[in-house]
């Protein structure tokens, strides 16, 4: 019995492909859907909201979930940049499906999020699609660990071709242009998630040995940037290239290993640095007793990772489905193909149905934890 589908459909007529992408995805079902999960690529806004719409119009009684995206993932493909609508469609028995709203409002001189559901001891994951020029994403997931019990959270924020104004979130027949959306998945229909960031580390494992916010100022008791000096003086010849193109760092995951390697992380971005105070900036709060280690990407090293945390995953679990979100960064830009993430799911998982967009920020757990990412792949991986 078939209880899931996808389809990707493109075209100049955006509520068309809309038509035929939602259509395309339930027919391959045996039965109606419980959840249907859509993305919106084109340059109109109103075109993109009445495209959203005529899907959650075609869903049944489904429950639908949606956004807008500068490319989307289905049908064993990826499309950027162009007018594509993408289709995942589920059956699924026994499953309870929350939806929830969110939204900020101040409290005092505090900007608080309202409208999260408290998950039930049934809830196995959370699907979130944001609105990333003004909701406080980074902030928002770095608190739902604690907050929803170690619920794990997977998703992405949502982008348009016109950037902030042409953001769209869908939500059980409804659209909005700020905020979040997502919903709660209880019972055994997800089977857990899989999160590569595709780095790989070069240069020591050092203490963070003094640091303020987001700035590293000591690292093993010499000055950030002195180190960083050292550090690509080196590198080989192809590692410092590829510094020069963008280098991360990453900050050890587990304290306590002895050692600290590929996959031991969580990588944020350097996105600075002040020889005159000595500091590097990075994309993420850093306290000192931290271990650090500087990282770089490649398309051979994000491959090879993808394909590593895949294997792990299904060599434990059969999977049916998949909902994947990947950097906007990825595709074309890193790989020179947008299908590449989703023919390794498929490909590696022996799986069909795998549908998604291209995020302006992943949202997936690393040891346990929900944060937002970049560069990276996140699979929310259903049983069949």
């Amino acid at each position: 019995m078939a209880r899931f589908g996808d389809a990707l459909t493109t075209g100049a007529d955006l509520v068309n492909a809309a038509e035929r992408a939602v259509l395309q995805a339930l027919e391959q079902m045996d039965g109606p859907a419980d959840l249907v999960c859509f993305f919106v690529s084109g340059a109109d806004p109103e075109e993109v909201t009445l495209a959203g719409k005529r899907v959650m119009e075609l869903s049944g009684d489904a429950l639908t979930l949606g956004c807008s995206a500068t490319g989307v993932v289905g049908g064993g493909r990826g499309v950027e940049g162009q007018g594509a609508v993408s289709v995942w469609s589920a059956r699924l028995p026994g499953v309870e499906l929350t939806p929830f709203r969110l939204d900020t409002v101040i409290e005092g001189d505090q900007l608080a999020v309202v409208g999260m559901r408290e998950p039930t001891p049934r809830d196995r994951a959370g699907i979130l699609f944001t609105n990333p020029y003004e909701f406080p994403t980074q902030a928002f997931v770095r608190e739902t660990t604690a907050a929803l019990d170690g619920l794990p959270l997977v998703g992405g924020m949502a982008d348009g071709m016109r950037g902030e104004d042409s953001v769209r979130l869908f939500c059980e027949g409804e659209v909005a242009e700020n905020g979040a959306i997502g919903v709660l998945i209880g019972g055994d229909g997800v089977l857990g998630t899989v999160v590569s960031q595709g780095c790989r580390p070069v240069g020591p494992s050092m203490t963070v040995t003094k640091a303020e916010g987001n700035l590293v100022l000591e690292l093993a008791g010499v000055n950030a940037y002195e180190r960083l000096e050292t550090l690509v003086e080196e590198l080989s010849d192809e590692d410092r290239e590829l510094a020069a193109r963008g280098l991360h760092i990453g900050i050890a995951m587990d304290e306590y290993a002895d050692h600290h390697e590929q996959g031991d992380f969580l990588i944020r971005t350097l996105s600075g640095a002040d020889p005159e105070l000595g500091a590097l900036t990075i994309g993420e709060m850093v306290e000192v007793g931290q271990t650090v280690r500087f990282q770089v990407r490649d398309a051979g090293t994000a491959d090879e990772d993808l394909a590593r945390r895949l294997s792990e995953f299904g060599a434990e679990h059969a999977v049916g489905a998949g909902l994947l979100f990947s950097c906007n960064g990825r595709g074309e830009t890193l790989f020179a193909q947008a299908d590449h993430d989703v023919l390794a799911v498929r490909r590696i998982l022996g799986v069909g149905p795998v549908a998604g967009f291209f995020a302006a920020g992943e949202i997936g757990p690393v040891a346990g934890v929900n944060h937002v990412h970049g560069f990276t792949a996140c699979l929310l991986a259903f049983a069949p």
